[in-house]
């Protein structure tokens, strides 16, 4: 991949974290619900929330589409390539980016850590792909389930160089989302385990604890 190609990722990196920014502006002019409006210390999560569920919604279209349009990517995912999903990639890459920073300057990393942990795993795993122009099919499936890729990713490739960078980045994002999965168990079956937090600053509280 030349050096015209790459530079003209970082702009199309750059022109994702804008759209995300867009869609944060967006966000705030949208009707808040009475749970939100009553708590102001939730706002930042209610849109930082949606602007997550867009990208969710459009990434993972996008990389259904990636795949349904060159099924034969399948076939090699260390080599494999398609303009899809080298866009793809870019537009997921801008999208952590942003949320780094939205994290960052207003002021949520302490109660958000993990999230910037997580980004930061993404994106440098991301930026690694874009470089080299390999194991770009493995970005395009990251985007619809992480798991079951670490299962291809510790059966057949080999793991040295790129490789066990992005397998080591795998198994660490597999850890941060049954993280996030125990949290939602507890939130939602196990409320009277938060009972001693209703006195606690909102702000400092956690995504998926309210």
């Amino acid at each position: 991949m030349g050096p015209g190609w790459r530079a003209a990722s970082v702009a199309l990196v750059g022109g994702s974290v804008a759209i995300f920014a867009a869609l944060r502006r967006a966000a705030l002019a949208l009707p808040q619900p009475a749970a939100v409006r009553s708590r102001p210390g939730r706002a930042w999560r209610w849109w930082n929330l949606l602007v997550s569920f867009a990208h969710s919604v459009l990434a993972g279209l996008w990389a259904l589409f990636s795949l349904w349009h060159s099924p034969e990517l399948l076939s090699n995912i260390e080599d494999g390539y398609s303009v899809s999903g080298h866009l793809l990639v870019c537009f997921s890459s801008g999208y952590f980016i942003h949320d780094s920073l939205d994290i960052i300057f207003s002021h949520q990393s302490r109660s958000s850590w993990e999230y910037l942990v997580h980004h930061a795993m993404a994106i440098s795993a991301f930026v690694s792909l874009i470089i080299t122009g390999r194991f770009m099919v493995a970005a395009v499936l990251l985007l619809l389930v992480e798991v079951y890729l670490t299962w291809y990713f510790v059966r057949y490739v080999e793991i040295q160089g790129q490789g066990a960078f992005l397998a080591a980045n795998l198994l660490l994002l597999d850890a941060m989302i049954l993280m996030y999965f125990s949290r939602l168990l507890r939130s939602d079956f196990c409320p009277s385990l938060h009972k001693g937090s209703a006195g606690r600053d909102v702000d400092g509280e956690k995504f998926l604890i309210d």
